[in-house]
């Protein structure tokens, strides 16, 4: 990809949901939750202070983030080669794996 995030976009990637549990229960739409697990494919170099110090991400490429359905809408979404993915700031991830 030749596109990168600027300040502190993260472009992630939506992880597939699971439709059934390790136990073989099968999870009907609508129940998995409020949440959508996501990966970080590229991140922005995060932004700068009043001074001029620059605030550095917290997540990095390869995490696992969890952000509110409410931050996946349609403006959110971009295609980049094929692919979709959701383009987000930073603030709008709620945890980050570790």
């Amino acid at each position: 990809m030749n596109m990168k995030p600027i300040g502190d976009l993260i472009l992630v990637e939506e992880q597939e949901k699971t439709k059934k549990t390790v136990s073989g229960i099968i999870i009907p739409d609508g129940v998995e939750g409020d949440y959508i697990y996501a990966k970080v494919i590229s991140t922005g170099r995060g932004l700068f202070t009043q001074t001029g110090n620059r605030i550095p991400m917290t997540v990095h490429v390869g995490d696992t983030v969890v952000l509110h359905k409410n931050q996946s809408g349609a403006n959110k979404k971009i295609k980049l080669e094929d692919k979709e993915y959701l383009l987000l700031h930073e603030s709008e991830i709620v945890m980050v794996s570790v």
